[in-house]
């Protein structure tokens, strides 16, 4: 059990109206680049499902006085000869057809992911992307600041012709797990754009692989941060970062880790704003954790519990809501704001803290720890309760974008 299964069903709903604007592409090297990627993963999981069987099969085989027992003992060489077997014919199986569908590249137009792409390597990312980086997958998702769903180049002459009307107030808008940049645009709204209209911001969105570790996405968020400002065309005196779920987390991780690298960014930056980030944790990747643990009890279970650590290091990292190695305060001398939710239309303790936004608890949500030098301190006035209101609902409630922009215009 684990925060990714909650979400990826409510962000596939989604992945049509995200991706609205995005024309449809026949078979293009993307397509390509996703069988590659899916046939690599298969690859792996078969022979990960092989290991898990393999090792079930000893621990029986291991049981004295069954007359089944005695006989796979006797027959572990075969037996061991023939998992192997699998493993390779399965390694050899993806391997191949990776390098088949490699052959076909130069025949096949470039194009762009469709949305639908999009969503399944978000999906996927989220939920192994720290092995698919290892593996060096083609669905891992490179880091990447992007405007509509295309990648920006941050070099002054590349900001100046993707951004010709470049302004003094810059918004950074990070996604949260398993979702993408394209998720800011739900039911019509997306935040980042009703922000540059009414109070001047240009919005820049993050893409990255939510699977990663939060502090390694932070490091490498606080890098590209410091290019952006460095090369920005326009005189730069404003930066705010919003953050949704996961992406506040990533948001005060590039923070620290821009603090122990000097960036000179973070003299621009004015205001964090966190939307259901879980600052504390999430319960559901607590019972994650509780649930392997059960498994490894048991000798005959504990081969299962490999199922559940193969979540993602950036899902694990949610248990506690991880930033760095060490307890991480907010900011000193940067306005920081927090806006929770809840499913009921008022405040109940108990689902409160339990179910919160569905996936966050209350409490994690506006930084609250029973351990008083663990809490963050945000000031009263700068945290905010959305009722009636999903995890997700969070990027698209009017009531959310009037709080949003209340504190910014101030």
């Amino acid at each position: 059990m684990s925060k990714s299964s909650a979400v990826i069903s409510a962000a596939a709903a989604d992945s049509v109206d995200a991706g609205r604007t995005r024309p449809a592409n026949l078979f293009t090297q993307a397509h390509l680049a996703d069988l590659r990627g899916y046939s690599r993963l298969a690859g792996d999981a078969t022979a990960g499902m092989t290991g898990i069987v393999e090792t079930l099969h000893h621990t029986i085989a291991q049981i004295a006085g069954l007359p089944r027992a005695r006989r796979w003992r006797a027959a572990g060489g075969i037996r061991d000869l023939i998992y192997s077997s699998i493993r390779a014919g399965a390694w050899l199986a993806s391997r191949g057809m990776d390098a088949a569908l490699s052959s076909l590249a130069p025949l096949i137009p470039e194009g762009v992911p469709t949305p639908g792409q999009e969503l399944m390597r978000a999906v996927f990312n989220g939920a192994y992307g720290d092995h698919l980086a290892a593996t060096d997958n083609p669905l891992a998702i490179p880091m990447r600041l992007r405007r509509e769903g295309r990648p920006l180049t941050l070099t002054a002459a590349g900001l100046a012709a993707a951004i010709p009307d470049a302004r003094r107030r810059v918004l950074v808008l990070v996604h949260g797990l398993c979702t993408n940049d394209l998720h800011w645009r739900r039911r019509g709204h997306d935040h980042g754009a009703a922000l540059a209209r009414e109070l001047a911001f240009t919005p820049i969105y993050l893409h990255y692989n939510s699977g990663l570790h939060v502090a390694d996405n932070g490091a490498e968020f606080a890098a590209l941060l410091q290019t952006l400002v460095a090369q920005w065309p326009a005189p730069l005196d404003d930066l705010t970062i919003i953050g949704h779920s996961m992406g506040g987390l990533i948001a005060r991780s590039a923070v620290e880790a821009a603090r122990s690298a000097r960036h000179t960014w973070l003299h621009r930056l004015r205001r964090l704003v966190f939307l259901g980030t879980p600052h504390q944790g999430t319960l559901l990747e607590q019972l994650g954790s509780w649930v392997e643990a059960a498994l490894h009890a048991s000798r005959f279970s504990a081969p299962f519990a490999r199922l559940g650590g193969a979540r993602s290091a950036g899902i694990t990292d949610l248990r506690h809501g991880c930033v760095a190695d060490h307890d991480v305060p907010l900011p000193a001398g940067i306005d920081c704001f927090t806006i929770a939710a809840t499913l009921g239309p008022r405040a109940r303790p108990m689902r409160d803290q339990l179910v919160g936004d569905g996936l966050v608890p209350l409490d994690s949500a506006l930084g609250r720890h029973p351990q008083r030098r663990r809490t963050l301190a945000f000031p009263a006035e700068n945290q905010w309760i959305a009722r009636e209101t999903t995890h997700l609902d969070l990027l698209a409630r009017a009531k959310v974008y009037r709080q949003l922009r209340k504190w910014l215009a101030a």
